[in-house]
Formats: C-alpha cells, structure tokens, sequence
C-alpha cells in the first residue's frame, strides 16, 4: 500500500519559523527587556508576516507595512486571478506591458537564470503545478507526464524590453516568481522604514528575515536557523547581524513521502524532479533580501561545492549548508556572525 505523509509549512502558522526565526535571546538586562518592540502579525501571501519596530511606537507605520504587502501580492501572486502575474501568465499574446516593480523582478529573476546557468528557471511554475506540493494529497508524476512539460520550462524564452514589456517566445510559457518575491517585498517594507525614520526593525516574511539596523541598545540582533527535520524550537546555528538579510532554502519546507521516498519542492529543471543531492538546507546571509532568496535557492540547485565556490567568489554574501548527516558548513567569512 502506498504510503504518504505531508507537511505544509506555507499552510500552518505555527510552523511559520521552519526556516529561519528571531531568537529570544536578548539578554537578560533590565534596559533590554523595556526595550519591547512594537509588534503585528498577519497573514498574506500564502504566509505568515511579522513585523517588529523597536524605535517607533507610531501604529501606523504598521498598517502600511502591511498595506505594502497586499500591493505587491495583487502584483506578483501566481494564483490570485487578479494579479498582474496571473494576467501575464494567462494573456494569449507574447508580448505585455509590465508595471514597474515587476520589470525589475524580472529582470532579477532572468539575471539569476544567466548567474546559474539555467538551475534558477522562473519559467518553473508547470512543473510546480505538476508536482502540487500544497495539496492535500500529492503524488508523484508519470515520466510522461513531466516530459510534456520540461520544453516549456526555458527562462532564455522570456526577455525586457527598455520600454518595459515582456516578450515571451511561447505564449505557454508560465512565470512563478515564489522563489524571489518575498525577498524583494521585504526590500521594499525596509525602504518604507527608512523612509519614515526607522531604523530598528525586524521583517518576517514567512522565514525570510531581514534586520534594519541593529537593537536600540546598539547590538546585534540574534536569528536561529531551524535543524532540519526537528522541532520547531531546536536551532542548527544562530547568528549575530545588524543590517542583514536571512534566508533558508531546504527540502523539509515542502515535502511528502511516496513508498518510502522523499519528494521535497526544490525541482531539477533539467530532469524536472527534486533536486537529488546530499543537502538538506541552505542558508544565505546578504544585505538585500531578494539577493538571498534567489541565492539560497541557486546554491541549493548547484549543491555544496558548487554552490560554496559560488558564494566563495561574491564580496558581502554567505551561506551555511546543512548536509544530510547534519553536518554545517560554512562559507568564508560566514563564522564571523555566529553567536558564541
């Protein structure tokens, strides 16, 4: 009898810090703990947010960190039939305007596409639908199945012009950008912040985290990341940063399990199956989060020595990698933010 197990993380809100999770770790002083940020929680984007102030008690800045969320999810959400990117996925013709801020995703996704020769594919988003992690029941695919639809994963289709209109080779083609959004909207909150004098904040957009500055106090903030497979409160490594963006990618994320085999949501473009190699996690540390989104992705896809040499050859990014016998490793550099 077949036998499947499923976990969820994008669907379960207490499971909201798989990945990547502030610490309550702020010391133990008198003045740290008056120091209580200004907090919201909401839903959105098929994920959980949570937005920390800690040098503003304006309630308001809140409501617009939140009211930026629902804009560019009615921009770059691939199931909302509103969106923009469910219209240009759906749009006949093969070439559309597109607004602004998805000109420059894009134009993100496809450069990381040329940075991976390929492994990083925006166009991935038939295959997602295949595989249907977020069902209730998945399954795995027929061979067929998948080979139907690898021609149409080919991000060297899509290409920009100056004028900002996609041109896409084959009207078929789909766009996901999930890989990339939450990193970019969490840039985009941060400008917000700065702009209204902000400059103590903690963003979480569903594990990726992204630190504006550091605690009142003048330290570092404090960020775990998840051991894989484990409870939710047991940490593989924490860092210290002020300034810095989080991100994890891993293949306890989206999973389930068919006759004994792990089928995780991380997809080889090339065979359109889950990526097959020994990592369990990827972390990347940056100063932009759509940077780290992408990263961590791509350096999963291209594996540990690949993806160490890649992150080895870029100036103010690093990464930890979890193996699959629970081992870290780490970029160089990367041991400097590690908490004592």
């Amino acid at each position: 009898m077949k036998k499947v197990t499923i976990k969820t993380v994008y669907l379960v809100m207490s499971l909201f810090l798989m990945l990547v999770m502030p610490l309550i770790l702020t010391g133990c002083s008198a003045s740290e703990d008056d120091e209580e940020p200004i907090s919201r929680t909401g839903f959105a984007m098929n994920t959980v947010i949570k937005i920390d102030l800690y040098d503003t008690t304006d309630s308001t800045i809140l409501d617009e960190c939140f009211a930026l969320c629902t804009q560019y999810e009615a921009i770059f959400s691939r199931t909302l039939t509103t969106s923009e990117l469910y219209q240009i996925n759906h749009d006949e013709s093969n070439q559309v305007s597109v607004s602004d801020d998805m000109y420059k995703l894009l134009s993100i996704g496809i450069s990381y596409g040329d940075l991976s020769s390929g492994l990083f594919d925006i166009t991935i988003a038939p295959l997602s639908d295949l595989w249907n992690f977020s069902s209730d029941s998945p399954t795995v695919p027929t061979d067929d199945e998948i080979n139907a639809l690898l021609p149409l994963v080919d991000y060297k289709t899509l290409s920009l012009t100056e004028d900002q209109v996609l041109i896409r080779e084959n009207p078929d083609t789909m766009i996901d950008l999930g890989a990339i959004a939450k990193g970019y909207i969490a840039d985009r909150i941060k400008d917000y912040l700065i702009t209204q004098g902000v400059t103590s904040a903690v963003i979480n957009l569903g594990g990726n985290v992204l630190c504006i500055g550091s605690k009142p106090d003048g330290s570092s903030f404090h960020i775990g990341i998840q051991k894989p497979f484990a409870a939710q409160d047991e940490i593989a490594a924490a860092f210290e940063l002020t300034n810095m963006s989080v991100v994890t990618s891993g293949i306890y994320e989206r999973y389930f399990e068919e006759d004994g085999i792990l089928y995780h949501h991380l997809l080889d473009v090339s065979t359109g199956y889950p990526c097959s190699n020994d990592l369990q996690s990827v972390t990347i540390l940056s100063s932009d989060s759509v940077d780290g989104d992408a990263l961590s992705t791509t350096c999963f896809l291209l594996g540990l020595d690949d993806g160490m040499a890649l992150i080895d050859s870029m100036d103010g990014f690093y990464a930890m990698f979890i193996t699959s016998d629970g081992l870290t490793h780490f970029s160089k550099g990367a041991d400097q933010f590690l908490m004592n």
